[in-house]
């Protein structure tokens, strides 16, 4: 069993609240606050949008109410005096009452404890943290104090941060004492606070684990803070344990999933040897299944008798069947109206089915030109292993953009494999029916496509709807033959964006895309106008029209063209916790021909709005043209969720 003993060398300072340096250095608290309102108060986004404050201290026994007020004495306590409010629910959580004077005490307590433990998350361990209720010391007040005075309660809180230590002597013993502390942040004279230790302990024993060697473990720990050389020393007992094979997998949890289904999806096959990345690996692979609201893989806390480690995966469901409808409003584009039902385990095995349907134009134009498009999408996970996808697709169309009208019916099935954790490979066969009228084609085009697209993707960025750091490329060339009018050609794509944390905190990112497209094999007139090139609009080149960038006819109709270049960059600065600030500059271009000639290049610059949220940034856009022509529009603006790439 591990062991905890930390003691300090000079002694206690004079002072009640002295910090104590006890076993809390080596707990990490993590606390998640989750309230349930009442039925009749709303809030989203921190809004109040009916309902009052009052109405939540209902269920709350004789409520006592209070304010509390924290000071950091000593120089440079800025950034100190940041983190202890956000360490203190005395600070934090004062806004709601607490049950009676018993509540309040018992708050304050646990209050100073964690006080104390973020101290040493700062390497501060002679620290003292003084709170006063109502006047008198916390350390003076008896167990049934009471505080009957007139409401709110006064409470401060007063911290003497003392010194910042730094380490002394680092052992580490056991299977580990062949192992260089300073690979794992642990230097003398270098972090001493409890985060540092804490993440070096979690670095060696995943070290240990990466070798194979599942019941890795700390064993033992002593922790010394000597006052008079404000130095930290620190041993560490260390087992390895032997390297061992996956054992068995369980699971747990399993209603309308298969069981042998959620085992075989972990891809932990019974005998290869144990990694712990590999584990990571299962339980991200179990959620994208979008089967379970929560996955756990745990490993056993011993070998079985076959030198194994036994895998246990606890699971709870989500609901199999949904149902959305959703609205789009535009100056430009009219109203848009979408529904969609689908079920996440059709046979119960994760098969995805989703119908979904909408309409847009509602408005802007005559009932004619409305723009319509349904399909019907199923997916199959694990067809051939865990890294594996079916899926298959019947879509229908009926648009009406600036550079064409086109009716399709469009029928694909195909294949995804994840390689690795950050690259994907993908490959479809797709026949389609379409009947286009555009420029050059002006009483319509019929083609029958037949066509195979490849695609490989790398993305290692941190978060996909608001990355500070990795890069994402893409690559993509779909073969096309067109069997109505025996035409051949390829369409090829690449494109890559990239992120930088200008500063530690990554509260400053610059943001950049590239994308590129040619058409290969036949000329512009025999290439069906969806798929040829255009620039322009939200996803493109914003201050410009959707399709507004290219080569035009004589009355101004987008012509489409052969070949695309367009770029982005963008300085996401984030001012708060929830807003940022995004300045961008984009570029592109349209050519007939199959390379870009530039001679249209088109330049939009502009500023955004992020809103961020639990599920990613809110987004509005304005952008101006910076070199527009007489068709373009005076500024564009867009919205979404996510950043824009």
């Amino acid at each position: 069993m591990s062991t905890v003993r930390v003691q300090s060398i000079r002694g206690v300072k004079a002072g009640r609240a002295r910090v104590r340096t006890t076993a809390a250095l080596l707990i990490s608290v993590s606390l998640v606050a989750i309230q349930t309102h009442q039925a009749m108060a709303f809030e989203i986004f921190g809004i109040r949008l009916w309902g009052s404050a009052e109405e939540e201290t209902t269920d709350i026994v004789d409520p006592l109410r209070y304010a509390a007020t924290l000071e950091v004495t000593g120089p440079d306590t800025e950034e100190l005096t940041d983190v202890m409010n956000t360490a203190s629910l005395l600070v934090s959580d004062q806004e709601t009452p607490v049950s009676g004077s018993l509540g309040l005490l018992s708050r304050a307590r646990s209050d100073r404890e964690r006080l104390v433990a973020a101290l040493f998350s700062k390497a501060r361990y002679d620290g003292v943290v003084t709170i006063f209720i109502d006047g008198r010391d916390l350390d003076d007040l008896p167990p049934d104090a009471e505080f009957t005075g007139p409401q709110p309660i006064a409470v401060a809180i007063r911290i003497d941060p003392g010194s910042r230590f730094v380490l002394g002597d680092i052992k580490l013993q056991g299977d580990a004492a062949k192992v260089i502390g300073a690979d794992y942040g642990l230097i003398s004279g270098g972090d001493a606070s409890s985060d540092n230790i804490l993440r070096a302990e979690a670095r060696i024993v995943r070290a240990l684990q990466e070798e194979g060697r599942p019941l890795a473990k700390i064993t033992g720990r002593e922790v010394v803070a000597d006052h008079n050389t404000l130095t930290l020393d620190v041993t560490m007992d260390v087992e390895a344990g032997p390297i061992a094979g996956y054992g068995p997998t369980t699971v747990e949890g399993t209603e309308a999933v298969d069981r042998d289904f959620t085992a075989y999806m972990t891809g932990l096959p019974e005998g290869q040897t144990y990694s712990p990345e590999e584990v990571d690996d299962a339980r991200d692979r179990l959620l994208a299944l979008e089967v379970f609201n929560s996955v756990a893989v745990n490993k056993a806390d011993a070998l079985n008798a076959a030198g194994q480690i036994p895998m246990n995966v606890q699971v709870t469901e989500r609901k199999q069947r949904y149902l959305g409808v959703g609205a789009t409003v535009s100056n430009t584009d009219g109203l848009g109206l979408e529904g969609y039902w689908g079920h996440r385990n059709l046979f119960g095995r994760a098969e995805k089915l989703r119908i979904e349907g909408s309409i847009s134009g509602i408005g802007s134009q005559d009932l004619g030109k409305l723009n319509y498009n349904a399909g019907i999408m199923f997916e199959k996970p694990g067809v051939v292993g865990p890294n594996s996808k079916f899926f298959s697709n019947l879509k229908t169309v009926f648009e009406h953009p600036d550079a064409y009208d086109r009716f399709s019916v469009k029928g694909g099935v195909g294949l995804s494999y994840d390689l690795t954790k950050t690259q994907q490979v993908s490959a479809e066969f797709s026949l389609e029916y379409a009947d286009v009228t555009d420029a050059f084609n002006p009483d319509g085009k019929e083609y029958l496509l037949a066509s195979i697209p490849l695609q490989y993707q790398f993305d290692n960025r941190d978060d996909k709807l608001n990355p500070t750091t990795g890069w994402r490329a893409l690559a993509y060339i779909e073969p096309t033959y067109d069997i109505e009018n025996t035409k051949a050609f390829a369409k090829v794509r690449g494109e890559a964006s990239t992120y930088y944390a200008i500063d530690e905190d990554a509260k400053y990112i610059i943001a950049g895309r590239i994308n590129a497209g040619s058409v290969v094999g036949a000329s512009i007139e025999d290439v069906p106008a969806d798929r040829r090139f255009y620039a322009g609009g939200g996803g493109s080149v914003r201050g410009y029209a959707y399709q507004g960038i290219g080569p035009r006819n004589a009355d101004g109709t987008p012509l489409g063209g052969l070949s695309l270049l367009e770029g982005s960059v963008e300085v996401r600065a984030q001012v708060t916790d929830t807003i940022g600030v995004v300045p961008f500059i984009d570029a592109g271009a349209v050519s007939e021909e199959q390379f870009p000639d530039f001679s249209n290049l088109k330049v939009g610059a502009g500023v955004g709005l992020r809103y961020l949220t639990p599920f990613g940034p809110l987004r509005v856009d304005v952008a101006v043209p910076l070199n527009p022509e007489p068709h373009d529009p005076d500024y564009g603006i867009y919205a979404g969720i996510g950043q824009s790439f």
